[in-house]
């Protein structure tokens, strides 16, 4: 029975059917390279691996990994966890994907898909050190873990640095961890993590590592013009530039990183002939010119700045940023009124709301107060489609200067005349909310409602304010807009918390668990941390309590709501 059952899988698999049926044309079946089923099969298992291929084949993708995933938790063979995987992504399950990495790698600990996997999906939850982990298990399976490209992103995204180095670093510690295929990966990421920590003698030890081992790397010579501008040397940075520039010509970091080398040296003639030569090189590329602009900018140096720029100013369609950056150097050149026509020529884009703003701050710092929130008016009456980002933009700059009572007179005017408009409603709502006025941030949240039933937003608020103020005989009703928020948007981790947290509210602490872990691996921040812990130390689970609170303190450097907890509950303090 095994046997035939194996033979009948097979041959749906690898044999395409050029007929065409109920099912369409099995010759299309995207999972065809899936490895095949070939051992362990009994009547329920040949039952539910049917469902799945036939759900497979005809395009039912979440049915037919739900079906593989079943099967691999039955049988254990990896075989089944891959394929269940590659179906989920067929049909973009982001739950299923994970569940079905987590156990491919499970059943096959050094496979390196899983661990790509799990690696992109802790990235985007936030979560750093989960990241880099599986990252370094792809490094000690003998793959490439990317780890130079994950601490570039780390770098850019202001991650827990500190640690992601000490992590780095007891990795590089093991032994026979130079013998790796792909050490220097994993040096040249410490070394980038480590030099934007300060370490920086550290660091080019490490980059003199990599040149031993892989001089033709291009990433190398990037991390070594980085670090010797850090460091202030810049015929350093100017030679690395140029060594990555013969490797990669066709990479605008490396022309970029030459520029800003150049202009450190002062050799700002020299930069722009360069740069003239590179621009020709590259058949005068609009991006490259652009950015080239604004790195002279940056740098503080306006008029090879608008040099470049010029050429763009008679073509039909002048790119936004162009108009943008040209506002910023007649700004620089103290010519405001010529400036704001500039950002006033900035189209609808995503350079419009910045244009915008650079104005009215430039007015504001000329002490034209009266002007910039002119301007900002007339703006909301050329560009309806911007209305509601103007008037909060405004409200923001007046906030800014300590003028609240403004910021609200003009909140309270605009939402008078269009009362249905949700995110104003919502941005007078958390204000009521930040001070103190829980009737005024419920009227405003109730408004929303009624026009959008099923806004999560306002819901959630609304629903987790009154939990979390636990205010008498409202439990119920906090918890059925919670419900209502969840059945609208049942993915959002910030409605996953709630209901967890209502649940602890209501003294149901067993229910409030699963909702807060859910919340909490999609979202590790310490709200959500908070309220986890409290709710492990109210099932006596102490231990794990403390350890998340070990380690949410060491990723985050501000955690008030960690530390009122451990105020409450000195005991969960850890050692």
């Amino acid at each position: 029975m095994a046997a035939s059952a194996a033979l009948l899988l097979s041959g749906c698999q690898s044999t395409p059917s050029t007929q065409d049926g109920p099912l369409g044309t099995w010759a299309d079946d995207p999972m065809r390279n899936a490895p095949p089923i070939t051992r362990g099969l009994d009547a329920a298992g040949l039952s539910t691996l049917l469902g799945a291929e036939l759900a497979g084949q005809r395009g039912d993708y979440r049915y037919a990994s739900q079906g593989y995933l079943d099967a691999a938790k039955r049988y254990r063979e990896p075989a089944l966890a891959e394929r269940a995987t590659f179906a989920a992504r067929f049909g973009n399950e982001t739950s299923l994907i994970e569940a079905s990495a987590l156990r491919w790698r499970e059943l096959a600990p050094q496979a390196e898909t899983p661990n790509r996997l799990l690696a992109a999906f802790s990235l985007q939850r936030g979560d750093w050190l989960d990241s880099l982990e599986q990252r370094l298990d792809i490094v000690e399976a003998g793959g490439h873990g990317d780890v130079t490209a994950f601490a570039e992103i780390a770098v850019a995204e202001e991650a827990p640095l500190t640690l992601i180095a000490q992590q780095l670093r007891e990795h590089l510690a093991r032994p026979n961890a130079d013998q790796l295929p792909h050490h220097s990966d994993v040096l040249l990421g410490t070394a980038l993590i480590e030099a934007t920590l300060g370490d920086t003698t550290l660091a080019q030890r490490r980059l003199d590592q990599v040149e031993l081992l892989d001089p033709e790397s291009a990433a190398l010579w990037l991390v070594k013009a980085r670090l010797a501008l850090e460091v202030e040397d810049y015929s350093t940075a100017q030679r690395a530039a140029q060594q990555g520039l013969e490797l990669a010509p066709d990479d605008v970091r490396f022309i970029l990183l030459l520029a800003q080398a150049e202009i450190r040296l002062n050799n700002i003639s020299a930069a722009e002939v360069q740069t003239d030569a590179l621009l020709a090189s590259h058949g005068g590329n609009q991006d490259l010119r652009l950015s080239l602009a604004q790195l002279y900018l940056e740098e503080g140096h306006p008029e090879p700045a608008q040099r470049l720029l010029q050429p763009l100013i008679g073509q039909p369609e002048v790119p936004d940023l162009a108009y943008y950056l040209l506002g910023a150097i007649t700004q620089a050149q103290g010519d405001t009124d010529n400036a704001l026509l500039y950002y006033r020529q900035v189209s609808e884009g995503s350079e419009f709301l910045p244009a915008r703003a650079a104005a009215a701050q430039m007015l504001i710092e000329e002490d034209r107060l009266l002007d910039a929130r002119a301007f900002l008016r007339i703006e909301r009456m050329r560009f309806d489609n911007y209305f509601t980002e103007l008037v909060m933009l405004e409200v923001q700059l007046l906030d800014d200067i300590n003028q609240p009572a403004d910021a609200n007179a003009l909140l309270d005017r605009e939402i008078s005349r269009t009362p249905d408009d949700t995110s104003l409603l919502y941005m007078r709502a958390m204000r009521h909310w930040e001070a103190g006025d829980i009737a005024g941030m419920e009227q405003d949240l109730r408004q929303i409602l009624s026009t959008e039933p099923n806004n999560a937003e306002a819901l959630n608020a609304l629903g987790y304010t009154l939990a979390d103020l636990n205010l008498p005989g409202r439990l119920q009703e906090a918890f059925a807009l919670i419900e209502r928020a969840y059945e609208a948007d049942p993915d959002n981790p910030a409605v996953l918390d709630s209901m967890g947290w209502v649940y602890f509210r209501m003294g149901q602490p067993e229910e409030a668990l699963p909702w807060l872990e859910s919340a909490y691996s999609q979202l590790p921040d310490q709200e959500v941390a908070a309220h986890l812990a409290e709710v492990l130390k109210a099932l006596g689970r102490d231990d794990e309590a403390r350890q998340l609170i070990q380690q949410i303190t060491q990723r985050t450097s501000q955690h008030p709501l960690i530390d009122e907890l451990l105020e409450r509950y000195p005991e969960l303090t850890p050692p």
